[in-house]
This record gives C-alpha cells, structure tokens and sequence, in this order.
C-alpha cells in the first residue's frame, strides 16, 4: 500500500471516530428532524385518496363509409395500438369539460387535468383511469364520470372501435398519500445527514489548517523518523494569579508571583 492510500485510510479513520464521538448529537438531530417532518405532514398537508376505474379496449373492426372490415389479431394488433389514443381523446379539454359539466365539479380543465392519471396494463389491451382527490367520495364520483363519459366521446371520433368498462371505482377506505412512515424516514435520513455533514466540513477544515501537536506521542506519530531532543513545558496563568507548569514529567508544580 502507497503512502497516499495509507493517509487517506488514516483520515477517514479519524473521521469515522470523530463522527462516532458526536453520534448522539446526530442522533438527537435526527429524532428532531423526523419529528418536524411528521408534524408538518400530519397538520399541513392534506391526504389524498385514488379511485380507479379499469377499462378495456376492443377494436374488432372498423369502417371505411358503408364498408365494414373486420381486423384479426394476429394480422394487427389495434387494440393495443388505440390504448394510447383512447388515453389522448380521456385527456383532452373536451372530455374533461364535460365531466366537469356531468359530475358539477368545481374544477376548470387544468385542475382536474392534474387530478387524473392513466396507466396502460402491460401485456393486455386495458388501462385503469385513477382519480386524486383529498375526498374520497369525489375522486369514486369523478372516476365513475369518466367512465360513462369515454365511450360516447371514443365511439364519436374512432369508428368501428369499442370500449368495455372492466371494474367501476369505489370510494377508497384508505388515504394514497402522504405516507407518515415514509416521510418521517425521509426526515430522520435528512437530519442524520445534515449534522454528520456539519461534523464532517468542520473535521476537514480543522485537519486542512496547520497541525497541532499536543503531546510528545502525538510527535512521534506523526514523524517518526525524527528523534525529540527537548520539549518546551507549558507555562499558563493561573485562577491564583501565579504561573504553573505542565510539566514534561507530569506534575504541575506552581509558584507565586
């Protein structure tokens, strides 16, 4: 191993223990962190619950004026080719105004263009319709809305295709979001983090300033091919207005002034 490799392991050792030594101040940090985000996500912020409605898409045949043709499956697979549309034609301004008209909601088409999430089932030619809302009542009612409403919308503007609702929505028992377990999680990772960053940035800049040497051990350590002649004993003011000495042999002996 390369001197470098040996000094890095070296500080990130020390850095490990000085961590170590503040981890219950990181600890404590964190509890308080997870804490707030609890309290914050309990009092402010308002669940929301999903009502979804599962819909399936058939397209055995399609016109060309008054001719009738018939599309088999294995020569083309329309009906997985329409899912994405019939989701467009769900989400356009049309559509959605006349939920809002049908169900009396007191949204214009932006809002509730954000309330509502559409999601293809892989491998089938179906996509469930899933409503946000903070009432679990509306987010079923609109759900359901949407429901009656694509059929008439689909059948007026792609002939020949149909469209199967395969479970209604009902109101959901249970709120979607927010989750209090995970964002007290999130909150308790976040505080950890922070004071272990605090710990850290203070570590590095006290190691990138000059070294102290505070013993003859600690000289020794840090340059051992170096011999230490002579040490200079500590001399300081004392609370009895006299000077004492650490000395080099251990005991501090003090005098008056």
């Amino acid at each position: 191993m390369d001197k470098n490799n040996q000094e890095l392991e070296i500080d990130l050792l020390k850095l490990i223990k000085a961590l170590w030594r503040k981890a219950l101040v990181i600890l404590l940090v964190a509890v308080i962190a997870a804490s707030a985000v609890f309290a914050y996500t309990l009092f402010f912020i308002d669940p929301a619950y999903d009502a979804t409605a599962s819909i399936y898409v058939n397209n055995s045949s399609f016109s060309f004026g008054a001719t009738s043709f018939s599309i088999s499956s294995s020569e083309l697979s329309a009906s997985n080719s329409l899912v994405s549309t019939y989701i467009y034609i769900l989400k356009s301004r049309t559509t959605l105004e006349d939920v809002i008209a049908k169900a009396s909601l007191p949204y214009n088409y932006e809002q509730l263009s954000r309330m509502v999430t559409t999601k293809a089932v892989t491998g089938t030619a179906a996509f469930d319709v899933t409503v946000r809302s903070s009432s679990p009542t509306e987010s079923e009612l609109i759900a359901n809305t949407i429901a009656e409403i694509l059929p008439e919308r689909i059948a007026e503007i792609v002939d020949g295709s149909s469209v199967r609702i395969v479970d209604y929505a009902i109101i959901p028992a249970h709120r979607s979001a927010p989750s209090y377990t995970k964002n007290t999680v999130i909150g308790f990772l976040i505080g950890a983090v922070l004071a272990a960053g605090i710990y850290t940035i203070l570590f590095l800049i006290e190691e990138s300033n000059d070294v102290v040497i505070h013993s003859s051990d600690e000289l020794r350590e840090l340059y051992p091919d170096i011999k230490v002649l002579a040490m200079i004993p500590d001399m300081r003011l004392s609370e009895k207005k006299g000077y004492y000495y650490s000395s080099y042999y251990g005991d501090k002996k003090e005098r008056g002034k």
